[in-house]
């Protein structure tokens, strides 16, 4: 994660308010002492928790559920009053709020309020976007809201390489969407958000590295991050997984793509954040994508009950029996080398 000094001063300061710092200090020390004791300790609240805006995308990504629209779940988008009934449970304890799971989040009209009803909170909000929808009006909108990360993705120098990925999608987009946001961010007077391009390697694209970071510099966005690409269709692999294989969080292993990461039977993610889908099912990680393992609504029995309640308390237990059971651990990335 890129932090630059403001930045982090924006993060410190999320987190500096009494109740947050002492349940970061509850979470962090059940979760250091179930790593040896093997069993599952559940002290505090969410440290940090993502929320999906909607499931909605306009573009069709083959990597990706969303994209694919090969959901297993119902589709559809959070209000903004439903989105200001999560917030007051979890405002006390919470710092970080990633505004994103599945889907474009602007797709959500509500969007920018959700962002500015969570800074008024004093929550540091983060999001990630394919910028098709930040027209100079919205960029402003996201400024004043006080977003403060956007992760903009990015994956081709040129717009035949760019979409052979982002399917539908359109460079010239990006690039004018990230013009809009660090523009509104300038003529407004603040250093937020920062604005990070994501570009996910893969091995139609790899040999555009060198011209995306010249691209980068020249636009002024404050960090480009190269990630490692996560792969479904396991039997299409070669066709995504790039040449170089410092790109690749997978290897091949006795005939088959595996990570290299091997699995601990622990897991910070489940400690901290858990993801609320749009309708508000809570769901142990952003690998569980079709909410396979619920935990429970939020809206139904409150945050609180679903956090402490017996449905995460039994996963938990799973995960200190072996996550190779686990469908989604197999290809999570705790402990992989996602940033390159």
């Amino acid at each position: 994660m890129y932090l630059g000094l403001k930045d982090s001063w924006h993060l410190v300061r999320a987190y500096a308010r009494p109740s947050r710092f002492i349940n970061t200090f509850q979470v962090e020390l059940s979760n250091f002492i179930s790593r040896f004791t093997r069993k599952p300790l559940f002290w505090g609240m969410p440290t940090a928790i993502s929320i999906e805006p909607t499931t909605a995308c306009n573009l069709g990504c083959p990597q990706c559920p969303s994209g694919l629209k090969q959901f297993n779940r119902p589709t559809g988008k959070m209000s903004l009053q439903q989105f200001n009934t999560i917030l007051p449970q979890i405002s006390r304890t919470t710092g970080y709020i990633t505004l994103y799971f599945q889907g474009e989040p602007y797709i959500n009209k509500d969007f920018t309020g959700m962002i500015a009803a969570a800074t008024e909170k004093g929550i540091y909000t983060a999001t990630s976007s394919n910028a098709h929808f930040l027209t100079p009006e919205t960029a402003r909108k996201t400024v004043e809201a006080g977003l403060k990360r956007m992760i903009i993705s990015i994956d081709g120098a040129t717009q035949q390489t760019y979409a052979e990925y982002r399917i539908d999608g359109e460079l010239d987009k990006v690039i004018a969407g990230t013009r809009n946001i660090l523009s509104a961010r300038k003529a407004l007077g603040v250093s937020y958000p920062v604005v990070v391009w994501q570009f996910i390697v893969f091995a139609h694209n790899e040999h555009e590295i060198p011209a995306i970071k010249k691209l980068a510099k020249e636009i002024g966005v404050d960090k480009l991050q190269l990630k490692t690409a996560q792969i479904y269709d396991f039997e299409n692999a070669d066709k995504w997984l790039p040449a170089n294989p410092a790109y690749a969080r997978y290897r091949e292993k006795e005939g088959r793509i595996a990570l290299k990461a091997a699995k601990k039977n622990r897991c910070g993610r489940f400690h901290r954040n858990p993801v609320l889908t749009w309708n508000g099912d809570m769901v142990p990680c952003c690998f569980d994508k079709d909410a396979v393992h619920n935990l429970g609504n939020v809206h139904e029995t409150g945050l609180k009950a679903v956090w402490k309640g017996s449905l995460r308390r039994a996963f938990g237990q799973k995960l200190k029996q072996g996550r190779t059971k686990i469908d989604i651990c197999n290809n999570c990335t705790e402990g992989a080398r996602v940033w390159i």
